[in-house]
């Protein structure tokens, strides 16, 4: 259950969070369709697969080195907490839709995968998350990565939906409580890797 509730609390602040990818969905769909945003949100279960291999490959061979899985949790804490501070300090998301055309699964692929964010996001936070829920059990490790692309790539969809409906809905009272209700939840969340990474240290 902790690590079913920390991969949705991740995944809905990382999918409404005002970025490269979400600024490419919400452009997708004003420009073409509520399909063409939605093939950009889908962008992250097919560029992330390489990233989480290979951090949790580089993780498994630091298993016994605390000092340094301890830095790497602190720095996951920092992470989080300047995703919280962002999520605090949301105003509105700015769109100015571009004349382009193409692919929009390609063009959400390649912008995910020039984005650093998600080498970041899976070096210091998900892969030691993931790490320590294959650690408890294998349905740890389900839920947590289950419940965060779930919610990533769902939230995306559901903006690239109420946005073919409604324009103005990046600028409502109603996502802005939404980003900051989810920017508190991500501080506290960066004060328990704080914990976890001081700990590791002093085992190191």
């Amino acid at each position: 259950m902790d690590f079913l509730i920390i991969g949705t609390l991740l995944g809905l602040s990382a999918g409404f969070a005002p970025g490269p990818l979400l600024t490419l969905v919400i452009t997708e769909t004003l420009q073409h369709d509520t399909g063409a945003g939605v093939k950009v949100a889908l962008a992250p279960i097919l560029t992330d697969v390489p990233i989480i291999i290979l951090t949790l490959f580089i993780l498994s061979k630091l298993s016994n080195f605390h000092t340094i899985l301890g830095i790497i949790s602190i720095t996951g804490g920092f992470f989080i907490l300047f995703m919280g501070y962002q999520s605090l300090r949301t105003q509105k998301v700015a769109i100015t839709p571009q004349a382009n055309h193409g692919n929009s699964l390609a063009k959400g692929v390649l912008a995910n995968t020039l984005s650093p964010y998600p080498y970041l996001f899976w070096l210091s936070v998900g892969a030691p998350t993931m790490t320590k829920a294959i650690n408890q059990n294998i349905q740890a490790a389900l839920a947590f990565i289950g419940s965060f692309y779930l919610f990533l790539v769902g939230s995306k969809i559901l903006l690239a939906m109420l946005t073919g409906r409604s324009k103005s809905l990046l600028t409502s009272k109603a996502y802005l409580f939404i980003m900051r209700s989810l920017g508190l939840a991500l501080c506290v969340l960066a004060m328990v890797l704080f914990h976890d990474g001081l700990g590791l240290l002093k085992n190191g």
